[in-house]
């Protein structure tokens, strides 16, 4: 793909401006609910990078910050429906206030493992902010706290979210469509 036109491959669905407004409402949100406490933000590598370093910023809360890696895609366009652990937690959960950062709830399948693998690492409580969440796709119910946008079934990059690593870079988040 040629140096210019990788970004005519997508088409916009938020742009950096609605996308802004939206985690300020988030990170509003989440400072009234977990007011008083002092919660660990664990982002899901690598796509939830962008969305939490913009959200955890404008927390007004005395949190700490951790990072988990899983993976259902590898370089598709849909899930594989095969959850992996590739990157652990730093610290224990223990007794605190957990809050998931995600990029994307598609199936559910990852956030239901996720989930289930936190249970057993005692958290006092465990709260799920996604910035997106594709409702007609879900496998399985997950509870989910904190919701950015809910799309429509369409692969989408930009703003973290890749295809095959690329695209995180672009400042908006996009449709990507290969015949474009």
């Amino acid at each position: 793909m040629s140096d210019l036109t990788w970004r005519n491959k997508v088409r916009v669905l938020y742009s950096e401006q609605v996308i802004a407004a939206r985690v300020a409402e988030l990170a509003r949100e989440i400072t009234r609910d977990l007011a008083g406490t002092s919660p660990v933000a664990i982002g899901i590598l690598k796509g939830s990078f962008v969305f939490m370093a913009d959200l955890v910023r404008s927390i007004e809360l005395p949190l700490t910050c951790d990072f988990i890696a899983i993976s259902s895609y590898g370089d598709e366009t849909r899930s594989s429906g095969v959850v992996q652990l590739t990157r652990d937690l730093s610290h224990s959960i223990e007794g605190k206030d957990v809050l998931i950062v995600e990029d994307i709830i598609d199936t559910g399948l990852t956030m239901q493992y996720l989930l289930a693998n936190f249970q057993t690492r005692h958290p006092r409580s465990v709260r799920v902010c996604t910035l997106l969440h594709k409702p007609d796709n879900g496998r399985v119910a997950v509870t989910i706290d904190y919701t950015g946008f809910s799309i429509p079934n369409e692969f989408v990059v930009g703003y973290g979210l890749d295809y095959a690593g690329r695209f995180r870079n672009l400042p908006f988040i996009g449709v990507y469509d290969e015949s474009l």
